[in-house]
């Protein structure tokens, strides 16, 4: 189930800008895609909004997400 897309990544820390399409909370396990290509599997461990932790983020929400390896905008983040 598609769950969100990257709009941006920050490489110096590490962290994307996901537009959120659905659901997202604290231990879902998430798979990114770019181009078809599985690119990695993570587990959500911290999500901001507006530089605040949140346990959670619902459709229409924008976040940034602490991700494993460096992603691409366009990316489309998958939950597994």
């Amino acid at each position: 189930m598609k769950v969100g897309k990257v709009k941006h990544y920050y490489d110096k820390i590490g962290v994307a800008i996901i537009d959120v399409l659905a659901e997202l909370k604290i231990g879902d396990r998430i798979k990114i895609v770019r181009g078809g290509e599985d690119l990695f599997e993570q587990m959500i461990v911290s999500m901001q909004a507006e530089h605040k932790e949140i346990d959670k983020a619902d459709k229409g929400d924008i976040i940034g997400m602490k991700t494993n390896e460096a992603v691409k905008e366009g990316a489309e983040i998958f939950k597994v």
